[in-house]
Parts: C-alpha cells; structure tokens; sequence
C-alpha cells in the first residue's frame, strides 16, 4: 500500500491536501522545523489534528533541526504537547531529540512514532536497521540514493520499517538538506529553518593559481547559477519507485501555497491510482505538474547523478491561481477570489481526481451585486453565472 504524503505549511494548505488526495499530510511547528516561515501555531496545529483525522487520514509533525542544547531543553514538553493533541508521528533528526521523544511519554500520553528525517541521512541498510531497533516506525531516506540503493535498504530491512522518499519538489545542494552556505553568506542558519537559498544566487569561479586549469562555468556574461539544482518530479516513474519498496511517496513544498499542494498532490494521487490499476499515467496527470510555480524538472538521483541548471534561477510559471468555488447550483456559481482575473481569459477548474475543466462564464457580479467584467479584489466573494457543475472546494486558476 502506497502512501501519498503532502506538504502544507497552513490550514488552508492541509484542507486542500485532504481533499485532493493525499493519504497523510506533514506539517512544521514554529519552534523545531526547518521551515520557520511556515511554522503552524499549536492552536492551528490543533485544529489541522482534528480535520486530518475527521477524514480519516494522518498527519505528521518536522521537529528536524539540528538541535543546540536549549532545544534539548524544551523539547520534552512539546513533544508531550504533540502527543496530547494527537499527532500521527514526529519527524526527527537529532538522535538526543529522538531519545527524548522516546522517553518523554506517560499513562495518558503515549510514545508518538518517530520517523527519522532526511536530513539524518539514512543512506544504508545498517544504518535503517539501528534506528529501527532504537524505535524508529520509519526511515525517510537520503535524497541522494538511487532506486538500486533503496532496493537494497529494503531487501535487508524488517518489512514493517517503512520507507518514505521524496518524489516531487525542490532540492537541495547540501547533503539530505544539511548546509552551511547561508550561514556564512547570510548569518541565517539553514539547519534551523532559516535558509536565505543562497544556491540560487548567481556566481562566477576563478581559481587564480592553477594556471592553464579552466573550468568554464559562465553561461552568459552575466554569469552563472552555479549551486542551482533542478526540482525533483517522478510522475513517470511511480512504478519503479514502487518497485525499490517506497513505502511512503512524499511531496516536498512546505512553503508553497495552498494551490501548490491541491495540483500537484491531485496529480500524483491519479498517477498512483492508475498504477494501482494497471492502467498507465493519465496524459492531464503528467501535466498538471507542468501547472504550478516550479524550475526545471529532472530525476534526482534515482537514475544516477543529479541535474543542475545554470542560467537563471527563476520559477516558471504559466497559471496563476484565482478563486475557489464555494458552492455550486441553480446554474451560479459563488466563489472566493484570490487573484486577479477577468470574464475574457482562458480559466480552468481544478477538482479531485479528474483533469481540469474549462471554466466558461456567462456573467459575474461582486459583492455589491453589480455586474463586472474584472475581478481585481482579492477574497471578494463573487458570483457566476455558469451552467457547469463543480464540487465545493475546487480551485480556479487563469493560464498564462
């Protein structure tokens, strides 16, 4: 059984996971995740707890720094926290951190399961077998291992040691997330959630004293992107991931947005769906991807070296993200909207679990009840006139 397991780094985000698809849902606290930006606030996190589990799904905590010792201080009483609120597993790199968790649990509030982060850099079987006789459920593997390398982690792990890989998203130039370049560049530390993304900043390389050693690395004269790595997609490749024995298929994107999580968790969940039934990618799920903010695409390491990309950092982007439907019926359809947008431009609906729909519409009018032909209020609720059907929840966007 595969595990379809989505990012989100806010309420709006966690919905949208569970809604199009997503099997468990990972979230980051403001105190211990390396994403401090998007950090959920225990009452939010709370609140993400018992949504997650009224839909019968799991959600998981980062607690992934790398941990000083007034972290080691305060951690114990959090963790109880997570406990108490019901979360699903803690996310841990710090082997004092995972210790703590272990220990820290009583009558009323039982030992959470520990998944060990990437960023421990599980990158053998003997490694994976240690943390798991130390309590480890599951063990979130090296992004720098291949699929043969995974194979054999599981060939000669325990099958009830799960192995959870990230299948889609943003990497990193450190090992498994661990570097030092912003620290020195921009006095943020990377390892405590505060990452400048100093590798996508442009550079040029000289090394003055080996004469007659030329290593070109300027694309233009601008120079180049040299620590500039693709993102990672394996929307193709879900059967031999599968076949490596990935327990749990995870998106990276904590800090990307709500729209970010539906799309691509809604593209994935249909390619692992068609899997399942051994039908092959549906053409509109290989697309999608191609639909969110993202830099060029490659396959990690799984098939050997992975790919940089050197002349310019920048996102592409050909959709823009409008509106969410509210309610649909009596041929109107309300909506909340996000983003600017108008009746003239080419607009598609994005719902669960089938390819997006060509939104026409006949009228719209705003808040006020007038009649309008731009949208450029955001959160405004408007209404359309429409005799198409959405669900509630789906999400609109405009194509560049």
């Amino acid at each position: 059984m595969i595990e379809l397991l989505a990012p989100a780094g806010d309420l709006e985000a966690v919905k949208a996971a569970m809604l199009f698809g997503a099997d468990a849902v990972y979230v980051g606290s403001q105190n211990f995740g390396l994403r401090m930006n998007a950090g959920l606030s225990d009452d939010i996190l709370r609140e993400a707890v018992e949504y997650v589990h009224s839909c019968g799904k799991k959600l998981y905590v980062t607690c992934n720094i790398v941990a000083d010792n007034d972290d080691v201080t305060a951690f114990p009483e959090y963790v109880r926290k997570l406990g108490a609120i019901g979360a699903d597993a803690v996310i841990i790199s710090d082997l004092g951190l995972f210790d703590l968790a272990r220990e820290h649990a009583h009558e009323h509030c039982p030992a959470l399961p520990v998944h060990i982060s990437t960023q421990a850099g599980v990158m053998n079987y003997a490694t994976a077998n240690a943390l798991h006789k130390r309590g480890a459920a599951r063990v979130i593997l090296a992004r720098e291992l291949s699929l043969e390398q995974i194979r054999v982690i599981r060939d000669n792990t325990p099958p009830q040691l799960e192995l959870e890989a990230f299948v889609h998203g943003a990497m990193c130039m450190g090992f498994s997330g661990r570097c030092l370049i912003s620290n020195y560049l921009a006095n943020r530390d990377a390892n405590k959630g505060r990452c400048a993304q100093p590798c996508r900043w442009k550079y040029s390389l000289m090394e003055e004293t080996r004469q007659g050693e030329y290593f070109r690395v300027c694309e233009s004269d601008g120079g180049t992107y040299f620590f500039n790595s693709k993102d990672l997609c394996m929307i193709e490749h879900i059967a031999e991931l599968a076949a490596a024995g990935i327990t749990s298929f995870k998106i990276e994107g904590r800090a990307k947005t709500a729209y970010y999580t539906a799309v691509i968790t809604n593209a994935y969940r249909a390619a692992i769906s068609a899997f399942t039934r051994g039908e092959p990618l549906p053409d509109w799920a290989k697309r999608e991807v191609l639909c969110v903010s993202h830099r060029h695409y490659s396959t990690g390491f799984y098939f050997g070296d992975a790919q940089q990309y050197y002349e310019q950092s920048a996102y592409i982007r050909k959709c823009d993200f409008v509106g969410v439907i509210d309610s649909c019926g009596d041929g109107m359809i309300g909506i909340t909207q996000r983003n600017y947008f108008t009746t003239e431009d080419c607009l598609e609906v994005i719902s669960p679990g089938v390819p997006p729909k060509q939104l026409v519409i006949d009228e719209m009018r705003n808040s006020k009840g007038e009649s309008i032909t731009v949208a450029n209020h955001a959160v405004e609720k408007l209404l359309i006139k429409c005799e198409q059907k959405f669900a509630a929840g789906a999400l609109i966007r405009r194509i560049a």
